[in-house]
């Protein structure tokens, strides 16, 4: 999982994260998704945007981009 990696990378975790776009190529895949997604995040959710895009990079299903902000007292 490679945005696990960027966060790890800085010493960050999904519990940082404060903003996420997921891109689907299907809506019809919002609730599948919606399910791993709750994998990684617990307690509240990020704010969040899902929309449908015609292709994704490499045959994916789903894309997610996140924001995360971490103060230096972490």
């Amino acid at each position: 999982m490679n945005l696990k990696a960027v966060l790890a990378a800085d010493g960050s975790d999904f519990s940082h994260v404060i903003k996420t776009n997921v891109f689907l190529n299907s809506m019809d895949d919002f609730a599948a998704m919606n399910r791993v997604y709750a994998e990684f995040f617990t307690g509240e959710f990020p704010a969040r945007s899902a929309v449908q895009v015609a292709k994704l990079p490499m045959g994916a299903l789903v894309e997610i981009e996140a924001v995360a902000c971490r103060s230096d007292a972490d």
